[in-house]
């Protein structure tokens, strides 16, 4: 690393381990945990739990709640939630006393360590709640992913302050986990047409399913419409596959709400809908302002299916109820997607690594639906020879949209990089640095994926940046980055010939 580079960053002292005493108490059915026999073994369970005397079910419940408490909330209601979700196999309900139920729902639950593997990938954004605070301080919130069991990622959350200067200070995440609750959703139209589309659903199907929705629909008047679609299998041949291609778009789309007494820290977004069944994946925020000046704030996300990956989006307010939907368009492919801050000629613009190594830009009316994208920059600096992506969301500047980029080159090493767009027109790279701005130092070359520096998404507080970045897949470490320096050195450097 150059001495002009090395000018630009400083590090924190701050760093961010994977803790896997975090954990979650979900349901578990014995016999669906393996991978070839996904039988159910429901049935014997329960009978041998309703054969127990019932002092045996009292000491074994005791010595649960003994040794588990103290891990969870409230252990004796998500036992009594998850002997509910199985209930219906008991005979006779009625007959059980309180303390079989529980253990019943003791039997059906397992305790998942969200960080078990790793913790790594943040972004960064400014915290709805800005009160309280000194000048030149700035109170954060921190997305991470979550690593456990399986290699299945879900989103966790950290808050902090930075600033004034380089003061770095992270919150206590609290010790309890909570999953939220799935609430009812409203769908759209127009993303359901674009993604039968993408499927190559029968064209003729889906507009008679479309014509009887409304633009804003829920699941109710969903189903009614497949029914009518059913009930024309003779003159519409596609009518049953359009019907579980929709049933599928309507899973990968759904909103979760956590209690508003839960610290943001304690909130995690599992993997739920068809779609994330392998993961939730790099979430990219951004706190977007809109032509009337409201923020919201967006996340592009990876869900992955375990065997295909696709870019999706998170939607919140207030990091409360979160709206998880799809996307649409040629721009929304593989990994990568990032939202600009605001739209841009009246028009939302994303960064896109559609093609799976150069970075692209793209716009759409909406946010939804994504058109072609445009080639921004391809890999030919030798830290990026095999591919390119962004390093979160692009960063407005009086001298252009800063972009950090990361390159992968030799022996797979992930660097991170930057670019300076035109700021009327994102379309026209204006400077590119010639070399790293951060790469794998020798202590940070080691992980659960070795030599890899890597960001979802860096915090501007006055001329500073706060750059949170992945540590070889697994932990986490902050840099500052001086914001002028780093733009007279884009400016001199100027763009690739």
């Amino acid at each position: 690393m150059s001495a002009a580079i090395r000018q630009l960053i400083a590090h924190a002292e701050v760093r961010l381990d994977p803790d896997p005493s975090r954990v979650l108490a979900q349901l578990f059915v014995p016999g669906q945990e393996l991978v070839r026999d996904r039988a159910s073994r429901t049935s014997g369970v329960l009978n041998r739990i309703l054969a127990l005397p019932e002092e045996a079910v009292d000491t074994t419940l005791e010595a649960v709640t003994a040794r588990f408490t103290g891990r969870h909330r409230d252990l004796r209601a998500t036992l009594q939630a998850h002997y509910e979700r199985v209930a219906h196999r008991v005979t006779d309900d009625t007959a059980l006393s309180n303390e079989r139920r529980l253990l019943i729902g003791a039997c059906f639950t397992k305790e998942y360590s969200v960080e078990a593997a790793a913790l790594f990938n943040p972004s960064a954004v400014a915290h709805p709640d800005q009160s309280g605070l000194e000048r030149g301080a700035v109170r954060f919130v921190l997305s991470l992913r979550a690593v456990g069991e399986g290699h299945i990622s879900s989103l966790e959350f950290r808050t902090g302050v930075v600033g004034p200067g380089r003061n770095l200070r992270l919150d206590d995440p609290g010790r309890f986990l909570d999953a939220g609750q799935h609430q009812p959703t409203t769908y759209d139209r127009e993303l359901f047409l674009g993604k039968l589309a993408e499927v190559a659903a029968d064209e003729e199907s889906s507009s008679f399913l479309m014509r009887r929705l409304p633009p804003h629909f829920e699941n109710a008047a969903l189903e009614s419409a497949l029914s009518d679609l059913a009930d024309q299998p003779e003159t519409r041949h596609g009518a049953a596959r359009t019907g579980q291609l929709a049933r599928h778009i309507a899973m990968c789309n759904y909103d979760i709400e956590f209690d508003s007494t839960s610290p943001l820290p304690e909130r995690v977004l599992r993997p739920h809908s068809p779609s994330e069944s392998g993961g939730i994946e790099d979430a990219r925020f951004v706190r977007f302002i809109d032509d009337d000046g409201s923020a919201t704030y967006y996340a592009t996300y990876t869900a992955f299916d375990g065997k295909q990956v696709t870019p999706q989006l998170i939607e919140t307010a207030d990091f409360q109820r979160f709206q998880m939907r799809q996307l649409s368009g040629l721009a929304a492919r593989n990994k990568g997607m990032a939202l600009f801050p605001r739209k841009v000629g009246g028009r939302f613009v994303a960064l896109s690594r559609w093609d799976r190594e150069s970075n692209a830009i793209a716009t759409s009316p909406d946010g939804r639906a994504w058109g072609s994208p445009t080639t921004l920059q391809t890999p030919e600096q030798p830290w990026e020879l095999i591919q390119l992506g962004n390093a979160g969301s692009p960063v407005e500047t009086d001298s252009g949209w800063l972009v950090l980029t990361h390159g992968v080159g030799p022996m797979h090493e992930y660097s991170l990089g930057a670019i300076l767009l035109d700021l009327h027109d994102p379309s026209r790279v204006i400077g590119a640095l010639r070399e790293p701005l951060i790469r794998p130092a020798p202590s940070e070359q080691d992980g659960y994926v070795p030599n890899v520096v890597y960001s979802c998404g860096a915090l501007v507080y006055g001329d500073q940046l706060l750059l949170p970045y992945g540590v070889s897949d697994s932990s986490v470490r902050f840099a500052f980055v001086d914001i002028p320096l780093l733009l007279d050195r884009l400016t001199v450097d100027g763009p690739w010939k």
